[in-house]
């Protein structure tokens, strides 16, 4: 039984098991559990309740965040001494439950206390929370259970690496604290490393604006039968928009902690969102708002001091940290840093790479003196410089050095935006958008010559924050066709956040002939089927801005071919 565990710095609201070193350069701390978790009896890898069941149970339970007096009796029974804690006079599980990042024996599972008024005077204090693993949703076959203290210092967030876990099978989980019982979520480990999995579901999302829209997206994806869903980015937004406003933000544009938190927060009492979290496992990374707009590296638009920006992104990291899913948190040493990337083996069916394209990326090529981030430009002689990268040179290299080595059928590439290129044929040359690819194009051919230089098969990059769907063929040298195809790309439209005008949109899609599909006028997400012979991906949308009550309809299906690079449209 392992007594103790590799844990990010704002621990101790994290409880683990085995955990393994993710990033060297990252070092987290060695302490003692506050409970040796032990299991409470054997499972079976079988369960009475299938999938369906379940997606329509979650989806129940997240919306109602306390249970009948029976079901809490039950559980402080089951959890022993969780009565002897705090008596609750409002429900500190109001944000909800989620699980993430899994591996064949083990799965993170998240909640935050939140604490109101009624229960202010335990703000200053540590709390003792119990989290509890089940094989079946009707919790009668208990797993494992943990105990983790929590506190102010870490927003009371608590991170539960539930391992010693069965491989790619689904687990239920609770939180208890006291008088409180959370809402039930479900979890799923990955298949092992070396198991033959004949499919991979996932819905791929991103860029949801509180303020522009409510998340009905969340809602039908909390119903569907999935494996993960894959985040890739703009989880919150720090800036708001009046013109385009359905709903309201609390508060300015945060800076402080403080302020990143309530806007988490914020978002979490959206309940599809919580529904979704609790419905299903969420792979993660970020892009630019989860910070502020187009922030690159240490750089901000307004070309503040980077030792003033670093401070503000160390409060945005940290308040990222404390309300996801996630394994690692802020560096203990340079809290400004915090690792995200990371690579998921899903069987022998497909390595998932999540990639960060904000941290440690080149500023912007060719600035505007008066404000900084990114801009259309024509004839910017930095983009042709190749010592620029859009990962940055340390994650580029252990990027393409697992690219290279993977021997499973796909690989899966979730990057935050679109890859292909955008720009618009002028008079005057072809404009770039710097802040996209496109503002990186020696880093994205150099990717690409990987690719093709390595003879590999089966790449497909994924990404968001454009607003709208596309699909396109990747080459070395885009849109040229005697540049042969070396990988698909799949982009989401935003959840919420409002997109291009068509006009626009028409110039991109004549100057670029590598664009397949490209819309930009619903909102919604993205359902990817991975079969061993191939990808199938459906754009699934709602009218403009996304309503509560919002119908999802396929706005086009596309089709990848295992041992051919390149997308197409169905029927």
């Amino acid at each position: 039984m392992p007594q103790s565990l590799a844990v990010s710095p704002v621990v101790p609201g994290l409880a683990a098991g085995n955990i393994p070193v993710i990033l060297p350069a990252v070092q987290g701390t060695l302490m003692k559990s506050t409970q040796t978790p032990e299991p409470l009896m054997g499972i079976s890898s079988r369960t009475n309740v299938d999938r369906r069941d379940w997606n329509r149970m979650a989806l129940a339970l997240a919306l109602s965040p306390w249970l009948t007096p029976a079901a809490r009796a039950q559980s402080l029974s089951s959890a022993a001494g969780a009565a002897q804690g705090p008596r609750w006079q409002a429900d500190p599980f109001s944000l909800g439950v989620a699980s993430g990042q899994p591996q064949p024996g083990s799965v993170v599972l998240w909640t935050r206390l939140r604490i109101t008024e009624a229960d202010a005077a335990l703000n200053s204090q540590s709390i003792s929370v119990v989290c509890e693993v089940f094989a079946d949703a009707a919790l009668r076959q208990p797993v494992r259970q943990w105990r983790v203290q929590t506190d102010a210092a870490r927003a009371h967030s608590v991170h539960v690496v539930a391992s010693g876990l069965q491989a790619g099978r689904p687990y239920w989980y609770r939180f208890v604290c006291g008088s409180a019982i959370s809402p039930v979520g479900r979890a799923r480990t990955s298949p092992a490393a070396n198991d033959a999995v004949d499919r991979l579901r996932i819905a791929l999302a991103s860029c949801q604006h509180y303020e522009q829209g409510y998340f009905s997206a969340h809602r039908e994806m909390a119903q569907r039968d999935l494996d993960l869903v894959l985040f890739v980015g703009d989880y919150i937004y720090e800036s708001s928009n009046p013109q385009y406003m359905l709903r309201k933000h609390e508060g300015g544009v945060p800076k402080q902690l403080d302020e990143y938190r309530d806007r988490h927060a914020q978002y979490k009492t959206d309940a599809d969102l919580r529904a979704c979290h609790a419905a299903h496992t969420w792979l993660m990374t970020w892009d630019d708002h989860e910070v502020v707009n187009d922030y690159a590296n240490d750089l901000d638009r307004n070309f503040s001091d980077p030792k003033v920006f670093l401070r503000r992104r160390a409060a945005a990291y940290q308040a990222y940290f404390e309300h996801m899913p996630v394994r690692l948190g802020p560096d203990p040493a340079q809290p400004s840093q915090m690792r995200i990337h990371d690579r998921l083996a899903w069987g022998q069916l497909a390595d998932v790479w999540t990639l960060d394209c904000r941290q440690y990326r080149n500023h912007q090529a060719c600035p505007d003196p008066n404000r900084g981030g990114g801009r259309v430009v024509v004839g910017c002689d930095a983009l042709a410089d190749p010592a620029r990268s859009m990962l940055g040179m340390a994650q580029e290299q252990w990027f393409t050095e697992g690219l290279t080595r993977s021997t499973r059928r796909w690989k899966l590439v979730a990057q935050s935006t679109q890859m292909s290129s955008s720009g618009v044929n002028t008079p005057l040359g072809r404009s770039a958008f710097t802040d996209g690819w496109d503002g990186y194009p020696q880093a994205r051919a150099r990717l690409l010559a990987t690719v093709a230089d390595a003879g590999l098969s089966n790449v497909v990059m994924l990404g968001g924050d454009v607003h709208m769907n596309v699909a396109a063929q990747l080459r070395v040298q885009a849109n040229d066709e005697r540049s042969p195809v070396v990988a698909s790309e799949i982009v989401t439209t935003s959840i919420t956040s409002r997109g291009l005008g068509e006009k626009l949109l028409a110039q991109i899609r004549d100057s670029n002939p590598d664009i397949v599909h490209a819309r930009s006028d619903e909102r919604g997400y993205t359902l990817l089927d991975v079969r061993p012979e191939g990808i199938s991906a459906e754009f699934r949308t709602t009218s403009n801005p996304a309503l509560a009550e919002g119908v999802f309809k396929a706005q086009a299906k596309l089709a990848i071919r295992s041992g051919l690079a390149g997308v197409h449209k169905e029927g």
